[in-house]
């Protein structure tokens, strides 16, 4: 999913590229805004952590972009691909590192588990 931050600053196509120059093929994309209801059923799995109320807000203030991604080893492939959540520890052309502002405005969010990636491709894109 691409980020509210990364949408805005115009980093869209750009990220979709390094995505698919990556070999990923992009089975659905959508662009949508998220009411702040909807954020924080997708990350209802922090609802416990300090950040959580302020993930919703920044993720419900403007458009996102999620994606159902197909690859072998997917998971493991885009998580190399996005760089670690804090930009200023993410490699040298990953996508965080080059578009990300910071911890929260990273730029871009990515499945952690084939388990997850199932949930959440199923939260914006159901049945597919």
């Amino acid at each position: 999913m691409i980020k509210p931050d990364a949408v805005a600053d115009g980093n869209t196509g750009p990220i979709i590229q390094q995505i698919e120059k990556a070999g990923f093929k992009i089975l659905a994309m959508t662009k949508l805004k998220m009411t702040p209801e909807q954020a924080g059923q997708f990350y209802a799995v922090h609802n416990e952590r300090p950040f959580y109320q302020s993930l919703c807000d920044y993720m419900s203030q403007s458009e996102i972009i999620p994606m159902i991604l197909e690859k072998e080893n997917a998971v493991e492939d885009f998580r190399a691909l996005i760089g670690a959540t804090n930009p200023a520890q993410a490699a040298e052309g990953t996508i965080r590192r080059l578009f990300a502002k910071s911890i929260e405005a990273n730029a871009i969010h990515g499945s952690d588990s084939n388990e997850n990636a199932a949930i959440e491709g199923a939260f914006f894109f159901p049945g597919v």
